[in-house]
């Protein structure tokens, strides 16, 4: 008998909400969803393909996987996390075709609202908050909670960075990122359970090069940008593709702009609201605090054009991406142009021309 043995399957087939496609070994659920994009990609909270380790925390990836794989076509009994769940050749999976997910999802939805404070209207995050758009398309209008929400204190655990805790919900994007990008993490979960809470060591501050880097990671308000805070909302900003030379970080940003001035800095974000790849490497653009914090004008800056926002969110109505002048018709309408009355402008000191 010979000792050759099946060749290894390079790619494997998955069918996701009834559309198949090809992955390599290794890819989860929700990467692959994220290839076919669109609403058959799962929402998630804790995930973040650019730090190692993180998901599996806020459950609101779950799908239904209708067959295991094709050797063994039998249904998982249970939802699955689609960050954590890897490919399996042959599996078939379902998101929004699922009677199921619908349900499980908002039962997740209305977990993480329990302790949240409905504080949109004066949060920094309004209008670019995850949170804000899971309850939107998965939560109830109301709420059973009867419950004392649990409430921290407002806590600045850095020079430039407040914490709300109220605001958590404990997706540890924010551990990661002080663990794979700095020297050293000085913050991190303290207790368990309903009292655990994200905060410093004792007489700590988080004080590096990238500890900005935290505010973009959060999908909630909970870390905040000091030198921001209640500036302007969001959605009257303009934000702005801009880069500038820079020995520490890529230098690649986006400005959010009113104006001429810049209210504030962030790493420029990919369709999934991830910190985008550099154009000159290919790696993850991280920002280091000095382009972020102290280069808060346009001089500092080459500015490349407005920024494309990929989110279904209120940010993107105002970037006038396509813009089209309005026809004239009044000429049209009464057969000839229209004849001026009166020229104010020459009298006035408030109207311009």
């Amino acid at each position: 008998m010979s000792d050759q043995t099946a060749p290894v399957k390079s790619t494997l087939t998955v069918t996701i909400d009834n559309i198949t496609i090809e992955v390599n070994p290794g890819t989860t659920v929700l990467q692959a969803a994220r290839m076919i994009g669109g609403d058959v990609t799962p929402p998630a909270m804790c995930y973040y393909s650019k730090l190692e380790g993180s998901g599996g925390k806020c459950r609101t990836c779950l799908v239904e996987i209708a067959a295991g794989s094709a050797k063994d076509p039998r249904p998982m009994p249970k939802l699955q996390a689609s960050c954590r769940t890897g490919v399996m050749d042959g599996m078939v999976v379902k998101n929004i075709t699922s009677d199921k997910v619908p349900e499980a999802r908002a039962g997740v939805v209305e977990f993480l609202l329990l302790n949240h404070p409905l504080d949109c209207p004066i949060c920094d995050q309004a209008g670019e908050c995850h949170l804000q758009d899971l309850g939107y398309e998965h939560g109830h209008e109301g709420t059973r909670f009867d419950f004392k929400r649990r409430t921290f204190e407002r806590e600045d655990i850095g020079p430039h960075i407040q914490l709300h805790m109220n605001r958590c919900i404990l997706c540890y994007r924010c551990t990661y990122v002080a663990d794979q990008l700095t020297e050293g993490r000085c913050h991190g979960v303290l207790d368990r359970g309903d009292h655990a809470q994200i905060s410093t060591y004792i007489s700590k501050a988080v004080d590096n090069d990238f500890s900005g880097n935290m505010i973009d990671v959060c999908p909630v308000g909970a870390l905040t940008d000091k030198t921001f805070r209640f500036k302007n909302r969001v959605w009257f900003t303009k934000p702005m593709k801009a880069h500038r030379n820079c020995d520490t970080c890529c230098g690649e940003v986006t400005l959010w702009n009113r104006g001429e001035d810049v209210l504030r800095v962030t790493a420029r974000k990919d369709q999934w609201g991830e910190v985008a790849n550099s154009t000159k490497d290919g790696k993850t653009g991280w920002i280091c605090n000095t382009c972020r914090f102290d280069k808060k004008k346009t001089s500092d800056w080459v500015i490349e054009g407005p920024m494309q926002i990929d989110r279904h969110s209120v940010i993107s109505q105002g970037q006038y991406m396509k813009q089209t002048a309005v026809d004239e018709t009044v000429s049209k309408v009464i057969g000839r142009s229209p004849k001026l009355l009166m020229d104010i402008h020459s009298i006035s000191d408030v109207n311009k021309d």
